[in-house]
Order: structure tokens, then sequence, then C-alpha cells
């Protein structure tokens, strides 16, 4: 028997039938699992992806701040021009 990494909701899925690659729902809590090993049986959250964009769009804003600072220290040094 396989259990939520979760919730620990028992998977209606057997163990013996899982193949890598393959995605699981839980029931219980509704998120999505990838079976990632076998032997052993490991299982990564699918909704880890979305933090990674979550993560990248950060890093942009970060970055157009970066620019809209370096802009304005053009903006001044032309001033003082």
């Amino acid at each position: 028997m396989i259990d939520c990494p979760e919730c620990g909701a028992p998977f209606e899925e057997d163990e013996d039938e899982l193949a890598e690659g393959e995605t699981l729902l839980c029931s219980e809590c509704g998120r999505s699992f990838t079976v990632a090993s076998l032997d052993p049986l490991e299982l990564e959250p699918e909704d880890d992806d979305f933090d990674l964009d979550e993560d990248f769009d950060e890093d942009e804003e970060e970055f157009d701040e970066e620019d809209e600072e370096e802009d304005e220290e053009e903006d001044d040094e032309e001033d003082w021009r």
C-alpha cells in the first residue's frame, strides 16, 4: 500500500503496478505526485514545478528593479551635466 506523502491517505494504486514518471493524485488532499523512482519508491510533488516559476518571476522582478535604478542613475548624471 502507498500512502500520500502530504496527508498520509492511501493511494488506490498498488506499488507493483506503478511505472516511473506516472502521476498519482491523492483523493484526500488533492495533490498530485510523480513517481520519481521505483526502488526505493520516491514520490515528488508536481506542485513544486509551479514554485520554480514563481521563483523565476521574483528574480525577474529584481532584475527589473535593478534596471530602473540604473536608469535613474543615468538620468541623474544627465541632469548634473
